[in-house]
């Protein structure tokens, strides 16, 4: 009777034991998993900006800030047993809700970034581009800035200040979002380079030129063509009246060496301006590109046209096609016929 006693004793001891070790596993096993393995990430942001000179201090700052996580807490405590703290790298990092902590440090300890994918064309002016790159890049436009208006830098590259803008070719690059200004540059080149192939080469002197100088009259063969059909046309021209030393007299320089792009009608006023963009007061070329081209535009330049055109005008129709002439006779008819159309509308400017 004792013993079956002491038995029961026994087993009860036991049960209490194996509650125990069940409710202390448990406890610990939902510790375990609400700090490695439970849904962490909010919805509140696409992406995590990991800045350069970050320290885990500040990547808690931010993720607090923009309230990333649910529990911070959790993250931080994972965080610091992953030895996050020592590896911390910049990048822009993707998120996903319902991420877990584990599976976002693991992301950010090994560096797995999403490529940023960068896309530029049809920009006016350098200070677009560098506008642009601060907008999908890390560094700000001042940075980029620095870069570009160094002589003693874009030289390196075969480049003054003003012919830098040539080197970038319209397209969309793949990058890392902390690329730096000079990795950046680098990258470019290298794409330019690649761009400009023997064949490409070949084609520029054929008609005379270089791959800088065939860029800046294609920035001029974009900015009056609205329809890429009329490109090699409009290229044959200029080339025709760079052989002949003819002012080239294309009214985008004139609005582009004025800072004014409102303008619809480039008058006597406008005509006057002392620029060496002004290539109705100046001959040749003007000294950088007005616009970054399109590679249908610099294609353009490069297969150009044969013909005997000297002079162009808008079409009266204003329908974006242009009247060719080869003497002045003609295109003073096809001018009068677009001031004429211009005075209708009451376009003075």
């Amino acid at each position: 009777m004792k013993t079956n006693q002491n038995n029961k004793k026994t087993l009860q001891i036991a049960a209490v034991i194996l509650a125990l070790v069940l409710a202390i596993g448990g406890y610990f096993s939902f510790k375990f998993y609400s700090v490695y393995f439970a849904p962490n990430v909010t919805a509140n942001q696409k992406y995590l900006y990991v800045k350069t000179g970050f320290v885990f201090e500040d990547l808690v700052t931010d993720l607090r800030n923009k309230e990333v996580l649910h529990d911070i807490g959790k993250f931080w405590e994972a965080a610091e047993k992953m030895n996050l703290q020592g590896v911390l790298k910049p990048g822009k990092y993707r998120l996903k809700e319902g991420m877990n902590n584990r599976t976002l440090i693991n992301m950010l300890k090994a560096g797995n970034q999403e490529a940023v994918k960068l896309k530029f064309q049809n920009i006016r002016k350098i200070d677009g581009l560098a506008s642009l790159l601060a907008k999908n890049l890390e560094p700000d436009s001042a940075a980029f800035m620095r870069l570009l208006d160094s002589a003693a830098y874009v030289e390196k590259f075969g480049f003054n200040t003003e012919t830098v803008y040539t080197m970038f070719i319209p397209n969309t690059y793949e990058m890392w979002w902390n690329t730096s200004p000079e990795e950046f540059f680098k990258k470019m080149n290298t794409e330019y380079l690649k761009f400009w192939n023997d064949e490409r080469r070949k084609k520029a002197a054929a008609v005379g030129l270089d791959p800088i100088k065939a860029t800046i009259l294609a920035s001029i063969v974009d900015a009056e063509a609205l329809y890429d059909k009329e490109m090699p046309t409009i290229a044959g021209l200029y080339l025709n009246r760079l052989e002949r030393g003819i002012l080239l007299q294309a009214d985008p320089t004139v609005i582009f060496a004025n800072n004014d792009f409102t303008v619809k009608r480039v008058t006597g006023e406008l005509l006057r301006a002392d620029s060496r963009y002004n290539t109705y007061k100046y001959a040749g070329l003007p000294p950088g590109p007005i616009n970054m081209p399109s590679i249908k535009a610099i294609d353009a330049v490069l297969n150009k046209e044969d013909n005997n055109y000297l002079y162009m005008c808008a079409k009266e129709d204003f329908s974006g096609y242009h009247n060719f002439a080869a003497t002045v006779q003609e295109h003073n008819i096809n001018a009068k016929k677009y001031r004429e159309a211009l005075n209708k509308r009451n376009i003075f400017r």
